[in-house]
C-alpha cells in the first residue's frame, strides 16, 4: 500500500501541474492532418460550430448531406478536400463521401456542438493504396522509425506533471495539443469527477492525463474496467483513492488513444 504523501510533497507536485497548465497552447501543432484510416466503419466527426474542419481524401470526392441539416452544414469539396462547417448545433448525422474515380464510399456520423476548440485537420488513408503510401514517404506523416511506445508515452507524460521542473525535458515527435479542462465523467459511477489536464500527441497517438478525485466519504481502489471511452491502454498513477478530503484522494490516469481525448470520451 502507498504511503500518503506528505502535505509539502502535493503542494509541491500540484503547483507543478498548475504552472505547467499555465503554458500557452500557442504553439500546438494545430494545423498538422491527423490521419484516420478508412476501416468500412462510419468515423465519428464533431464539428463546432462557427469552425471550420478540414478532411482530406486521396482522391476527388462528392459529398452526400441528409436533408436534416443541408441548410445549417455548409459542404464544399475542392480536390480531395472536403471543408465543413456548421452554421448551428444538431445531433448525429450520417454522411456519405464518394471518389468520383473509383466510386469507394466513406460514410462519417457527424455531430456539431456550440463549444470545443480547435481541432486538426483530418487526412482519410486507405491501407495499401499507392496514394496513401507516396503521401507517407513524401512526408505527409512522419516515419514510424522512432516512434514512441505506450510504455514511453506513459512515461513522458508521468514526467511531465510529476517530475521536478529542471527535469522536465521535450521530446522530439510528441507535442502538446488543446484539450477542454471540464469536468468529465469518465469513471462509471459518478463516485470519482475527472478532469483533463494536459494532452500531447505523437504520430498517430494521444496520450491524455486526467485528474482524478474522490467525491465520496469512502477509499476506492480504481478500476480500468470502469473508465468510459475507447482507450489503448490507462495507467494510473496511484490504484487506490483516500476519502474526499483526505491529502492522498486525488490522482492521476494517462490514457492512449488512437484519436484525440474529446472524440475517444
Amino acid at each position: 500500500m502507498r504511503k500518503k504523501p506528505s502535505i509539502h510533497s502535493v503542494l509541491v507536485t500540484w503547483l507543478s501541474v498548475a504552472l505547467l497548465l499555465m503554458q500557452s497552447f500557442v504553439h500546438a501543432e494545430t494545423n498538422t492532418p491527423e490521419r484516420i484510416e478508412w476501416k468500412k466503419a462510419p468515423i465519428r466527426l464533431e464539428l463546432v460550430v462557427g469552425q471550420e474542419q478540414r478532411i482530406e481524401f486521396p482522391a476527388a470526392v462528392k459529398v452526400g448531406v441528409p436533408a436534416p441539416v443541408q441548410s445549417v452544414l455548409r459542404t464544399q469539396s475542392v480536390n480531395g478536400v472536403v471543408y465543413l462547417l456548421a452554421h448551428a448545433a444538431f445531433g448525429s448525422n450520417r454522411l456519405m463521401v464518394r471518389e468520383l474515380d473509383s466510386g469507394r464510399i466513406y460514410l462519417f456520423d457527424v455531430t456539431a456542438t456550440k463549444e470545443g476548440g480547435p481541432g486538426h485537420p483530418i487526412r482519410i488513408y486507405v491501407a495499401g493504396d499507392q496514394d496513401s503510401k507516396n503521401d507517407q514517404a513524401t512526408g505527409g506523416y512522419e516515419s514510424e522509425k522512432g516512434s514512441p511506445d505506450y510504455i514511453q508515452l506513459t512515461r513522458f507524460a508521468a514526467q511531465q506533471l510529476y517530475a521536478p521542473a529542471r527535469l522536465v525535458k521535450d521530446r522530439p515527435g510528441i507535442v502538446r495539443v488543446p484539450v477542454s479542462r471540464d469536468p468529465v465523467e469518465l469513471y462509471h459511477g459518478g463516485t470519482v469527477e475527472g478532469v483533463p489536464l494536459v494532452a500531447w500527441r505523437a504520430k498517430g497517438l494521444y496520450v491524455t492525463a486526467v485528474k482524478l478525485t474522490n467525491r465520496t466519504e469512502q477509499a476506492l481502489t480504481l478500476d480500468p474496467r470502469n473508465l468510459r471511452g475507447t482507450w489503448l491502454t490507462a495507467t494510473f498513477q496511484h490504484h487506490r483513492l483516500f476519502p474526499k478530503g483526505d491529502e492522498a484522494d486525488t490522482t492521476a490516469v494517462y490514457l492512449i488513444s488512437a484519436r484525440p481525448f474529446e472524440v475517444s470520451y
